[in-house]
């Protein structure tokens, strides 16, 4: 499963991860990977970052979701996006088809996230605790607008300020709107509906990122949803 190459300089590369294609591998996960391919045609790559297991990863993105993401190619490279993240300069808007009519046009969500008691997944705790801030789980942020509105969907753009594990679909399941083809985190209803549109991915797209070079130069990128995505759009009511 091949990844998408956008942009290619000296500094990094921005690639667009098509849906079931895992990013990284590990002990237990012995499937194909973003990091295998890339290494077979950027090299170099093996030795940026401060991870083995992840050369010259910036950011992660789901298996079962799509869209964009950059790696560096030099240490330089990479210790400068590292500092955009940690100060949560780096824009990433996400494109996303949610279960239900979303009343407000945008919101803000922050519910904190924290690792489940099931392990395998995360889970979305009360902002408050016994009338205080809750301290528990980490904070998250993720701000969305309203695109376009279905009489059972809700098309969505999500801006995140922070990357925790999973924090879209773990914040719009916790607003009560989860995202089409999320299994892991829908309710029993909608996980029904998942298997009555045999998806086999989540409606979740990285389809805007902006960072800046070594120079200070900023980098836009945007990419059309893809095909099975729109195809679902024209579908849906």
């Amino acid at each position: 499963m091949k990844y998408q190459k956008i942009f290619v300089n000296d500094e990094f590369i921005v690639i667009n991860k098509p849906a079931g294609l895992i990013v990284h591998g590990a002990k237990h996960i012995t499937e194909d990977n973003l990091t295998d391919e890339l290494l077979k045609e950027f090299p170099e790559v093996v030795k940026v970052g401060d991870d083995p297991e992840r050369p010259g990863l910036m950011h992660r993105l789901d298996k079962l979701a799509s869209g964009l993401m950059v790696i560096a190619r030099t240490q330089d490279s990479f210790d400068n996006l590292k500092k955009q993240f940690q100060k949560r300069e780096v824009v990433k808007i996400y494109t996303a088809l949610v279960y239900g009519k979303v009343i407000k046009d945008e919101d803000e969500i922050n519910f904190p996230i924290d690792r489940s008691a099931k392990g395998f997944k995360m889970a979305a705790l009360p902002v408050s605790k016994n009338g205080e801030a809750n301290d528990d789980g980490r904070r998250a942020f993720s701000e969305f607008s309203v695109v376009k509105r279905f009489i059972n969907y809700t098309l969505l753009h999500v801006k995140i300020k922070t990357g925790r594990t999973h924090q879209i679909r773990v914040h719009m399941a916790a607003y009560g709107h989860p995202i089409v083809g999320d299994d892991l985190y829908g309710t029993s209803k909608t996980k029904i509906k998942n298997k009555k549109l045999n998806t086999e991915r989540i409606f979740l797209v990285a389809s805007e990122l902006t960072f800046k070079d070594l120079a200070g130069k900023p980098h836009h990128f945007q990419i059309e949803l893809p095909e099975e995505f729109n195809n679902l759009l024209k579908i849906i009511k």
